[in-house]
């Protein structure tokens, strides 16, 4: 079978995702299993050149995946443009996958990209969760799907925004987890650990400069200390765990939180 026919049009089929943080990372991963599997794919990003050059990149796979890929360019932490893309774009699958980090002491840390990371992380995915329920609710059915982390059980120093922002999440998720059940909607959080991805690589350089290392030195000293596995997690491995619980077969999955931290939250 080829990379561009469908591995399983069982459960996607006829469905409709919205993926936010779309144009790369785990976003563009999680975009292009779905879109694989063929579902239609609603790809949200600030970076419309980014969700461009995904599709342009589906193109040359297939032209079939391409036009599965809706891309919609939107700033998350623009609250109201969060509510207008809910109510337009009814979703049978949900992946809130958006995020940025800043890395500083709290007491350096700066209010208004507190404030940023928290609109962006926590307050937006509960803007399109609750936009989203209603459709999903009348269908009998719906996917939740959280991108969480390892700091959404763990906490990290220099992360105050983000690590309160997964904590949040997870919070969130379990709630929609119990207020879902009933009507055939599941939701849960997927964990990873660092993950190959432009986000990460963002981070080299301030986490050099925070803990007084060469940038060189970055990954392995403090990106990898905590893991068994000494490896970055890529993209495609999130993406697929997130197709297992978009799919039918995780109907009973619901309220959970599935690490992928290479061994980082066994100690």
């Amino acid at each position: 079978m080829s990379a561009s026919q469908p591995t399983d049009t069982s459960s996607a089929a006829g469905r409709t995702a919205l993926v936010t943080g779309a144009a790369s990372g785990i976003g563009a991963a999680v975009v292009r299993r779905f879109a694989r599997d063929g579902m239609t794919v609603v790809a949200v990003d600030r970076d419309a050149g980014g969700l461009t050059a995904l599709r342009t990149d589906l193109a040359g796979e297939s032209q079939a995946l391409a036009d599965l890929v809706e891309p919609v360019a939107v700033d998350l932490t623009d609250l109201a443009a969060v509510d207008a893309l809910a109510a337009s774009q009814p979703a049978d699958v949900l992946v809130n996958n958006a995020g940025i980090q800043h890395v500083a002491p709290i007491q350096e840390f700066p209010p208004d990209t507190f404030d940023l990371i928290i609109a962006l992380m926590l307050t937006s995915p509960f803007r399109l969760i609750r936009g989203a329920l209603p459709h999903m609710y009348a269908r009998g059915w719906g996917r939740v799907i959280n991108i969480s982390s390892v700091h959404g059980v763990r906490a990290s120093e220099f992360k105050s925004a983000y690590v309160a922002a997964k904590h949040g999440m997870e919070g969130l998720s379990k709630v929609t987890a119990l207020e879902g059940g009933p009507h055939g909607v599941t939701s849960n959080c997927v964990n990873p650990a660092y993950v190959r991805t432009p986000l990460v690589e963002k981070q080299i350089a301030a986490q050099a400069t925070r803990h007084g290392i060469a940038e060189s030195e970055v990954i392995e000293q403090i990106m990898l200390a905590p893991v068994a596995v000494k490896r970055l997690v890529e993209p495609d491995e999130v993406a697929e765990l997130v197709a297992f619980l978009a799919s039918d077969h995780a109907a009973s999955v619901t309220g959970s939180s599935y690490l992928m931290d290479g061994g980082w939250s066994a100690h």
